[in-house]
């Protein structure tokens, strides 16, 4: 059974700039709130946007209030989340989804958000976009901007870009993934994905390797890696190869890359497998639509095709 599409934007719609997780500045938004404005659509702040507490955009609370009203007003077409951080796990018992199921629209953003979209795609069904954040705006290459605009108003038909071929192929399935620390954190929860047939892609920022090869193998020892049909590593940025401890550096490489460390989780697998894909933190950060069947072709060039 095919996976549910929130309805496409039009020109004038108006879209729900929520944070549910690390706090935001206006000064930090306004970049994108142009953008949003040039694309022919009204942004409409959450009522807590600019509260604060602690490293939050407010308390768990006044957060959740402002997902759950861009959920229920019906003049809100989509959900732009502000930032990532982390969060959005804290507020998700606190949401009611009655309404967004009978009434689904798009949830835009990556990294924190991640959870959020396992979340309606496991339980409800409902695709969600896996693009840039409003902080993140002003960095972003036009591509990547270009990319979730399309999806928005249901013109994203494929991305192309150049990639590492690791394991050249063609595949078809359904599209899952997101930040390779949040599906960890998934794991054994209502959130966990299911993956068997799917084609999967990770990315991740600023982790310590040896986080990220204990990940990798939990990922395995679950089964998450058991059925796919294709993986698309992107970003895995700003990795740590050495640690602080006890006020000493601990100079002993950990010998692997982020991507050799994922591989080497997975296997040997008659899989198509690329490496670099332009999804995660940075600035030509593709707009994956999560939850919808691609065909994916890894050759010199990788090529996703939604379908």
């Amino acid at each position: 059974m095919a996976n549910r599409t929130p309805p496409y934007l039009s020109t004038g719609a108006k879209v729900a700039i929520v944070a549910s997780a690390r706090k935001i500045t206006s000064t930090e938004l306004l970049p994108a709130l142009d953008v949003i404005k040039n694309w022919g659509l009204e942004p409409v702040l959450g009522p807590n946007i600019y509260s604060m507490d602690g490293q939050f955009a407010g308390t768990d609370e006044q957060r959740a209030a402002d997902l759950q009203w861009a959920m229920d007003e019906p003049e809100i077409k989509a959900i732009i989340f502000a930032r990532g951080g982390y969060g959005t796990v804290r507020i998700l018992n606190l949401i009611n989804f009655t309404n967004f199921i009978d009434h689904p629209k798009w949830l835009v953003g990556f990294s924190d958000l991640t959870i959020l979209f396992s979340h309606v795609l496991r339980k409800y069904g409902i695709e969600s976009l896996h693009a840039s954040m409003c902080s993140r705006f002003f960095q972003n290459t036009e591509l990547s901007l270009n990319s979730m605009k399309n999806a928005l108003f249901g013109n994203l038909n494929q991305l192309e870009a150049a990639t590492q071929c690791i394991v050249q192929g063609e595949a078809s399935g359904i599209l899952m993934g997101g930040n390779l620390s949040m599906i960890y954190s998934c794991l054994g929860t209502p959130e966990q994905p299911k993956t068997d047939g799917a084609i999967l892609f990770l990315e991740d920022l600023d982790e310590h390797l040896y986080h990220s090869d204990r990940m990798a193998q939990a990922l395995e020892r679950a089964g998450l890696f058991n059925g796919i049909k294709g993986l698309i590593i992107g970003g895995m940025n700003d990795m740590h190869d050495k640690i602080i401890k006890d006020g000493f550096q601990d100079n002993d490489p950990f010998g692997k890359t982020a991507e050799e460390i994922l591989l080497e989780a997975i296997g040997s697998m008659d899989i198509p497998i690329c490496s670099g894909f332009p999804v995660g933190h940075i600035p030509d950060n593709r707009c994956m639509i999560i939850g919808r069947k691609i065909k994916m072709v890894v050759k010199e060039t990788t090529i996703l095709k939604f379908v």
